[in-house]
């Protein structure tokens, strides 16, 4: 059996915005071992989401596509799957933690009922035995009193109950890929922790790869073996973690390790400008605008993603210039 579960190839997913269209996802190309934890980092609207709503085909259409590449599940292409197939795999063979647990769960069923639902649509079980497991599941994921709390409704619950359950729901079938979009943003700190403590005692216990979607660089320090970064739709630097925080390449993954704080450090230094808009993107390299050292070829034509040397046998990939040679 391969030891790639999850490869991802030249993925380009629009968007139709009236007369404009916008290339949410240019590509993009990825590609996970099984067992592994890859993180996608970036700021908002770079294309994290977008490319994990384009992995379980959940990109809204209209006005998004997915126009070409491929994506391949267990050398499944899911691209060119029937919406029957993607249905059996969704929830089972690959699941997904939502950034809003409160938006994600229906308000008006029990939570314990939301989490059977899943066992009885895939795995054809009576609700009954689904609700049992249903409460091993929330013992699993540290909900106390689990007996009583499955007959809780989500507003009965805190944030971080409710983002419990939600893992709990997306565990349900032991999927061999879990997709984790920004699952501790709405939580406070301690919090957080304890959420990726989870997942990662989870994730060793199901050997299941986890796709962690975030904007943390302190959470993909401690959780992630590989890094991809991602801005206006493209990936700009994949990397090992060690050797990503060891020796950023690209101007923007260094921008985004020098904006975090440091113990002894008074000022932050934030990269300067914004995310430019998906549908007036510059001409040349799309970080053009913020980048320090851009030079004119920055300007005249987008860079290839480049190989540059490893400290060990992982790959590293630059798109830049200045990584050219």
């Amino acid at each position: 059996m391969s030891s790639v579960l999850l490869e991802i190839i030249d993925l380009q997913t629009h968007l139709q915005l009236e007369e404009e269209i916008a290339r949410v996802v240019d590509k993009v190309s990825l590609s996970m071992n099984r067992g592994d934890t890859l993180a996608l980092v970036g700021e908002s609207g770079c294309g994290k989401t977008m490319t994990a709503y384009s992995i379980l085909r959940l990109v809204p259409s209209p006005p998004g596509k997915i126009v070409g590449g491929k994506i391949l599940f267990e050398g499944e292409d899911m691209v060119s799957a029937t919406e029957k197939r993607m249905r059996e795999i969704r929830g089972d063979r690959i699941s997904m933690i939502f950034q809003e647990p409160l938006t994600s769960l229906n308000p008006v069923f029990k939570v314990g009922s939301q989490i059977a639902e899943v066992l009885q649509i895939h795995r054809k079980m009576k609700k009954k035995d689904a609700l049992q497991i249903a409460v091993d599941l929330l013992t699993d994921v540290g909900i106390p009193s689990p007996a009583r709390r499955i007959n809780d409704y989500p507003h009965q619950m805190s944030g971080g109950m409710r983002q419990r359950v939600m893992i709990a729901m997306a565990l349900a079938c032991e999927p061999d890929l879990v997709i984790a979009d920004e699952p501790t943003t709405a939580l406070d700190v301690t919090i957080q922790s304890q959420i990726m403590d989870l997942l990662q005692n989870l994730k060793e216990k199901h050997n299941m790869s986890l796709l962690l979607i975030t904007h943390d660089l302190g959470v993909v320090a401690e959780s992630a073996k590989n890094v991809a970064v991602m801005y206006a739709g493209r990936i700009m630097e994949y990397a090992d973690v060690n050797t990503l925080f060891r020796s950023p390449q690209n101007p923007y993954t260094v921008g985004l390790i020098e904006s975090l704080p440091h113990f002894g450090k008074s000022r932050l230094k934030p990269i300067k400008g914004m995310v430019p808009a998906i549908i007036d993107l510059p001409s040349g390299c799309k970080f053009n605008t913020r980048c320090e050292h851009a030079f004119d070829k920055c300007f005249e034509k987008e860079p290839d993603l480049f190989e540059v040397a490893a400290d060990n046998d992982s790959r590293h990939l630059v798109r830049c210039w200045k990584a050219e040679h």
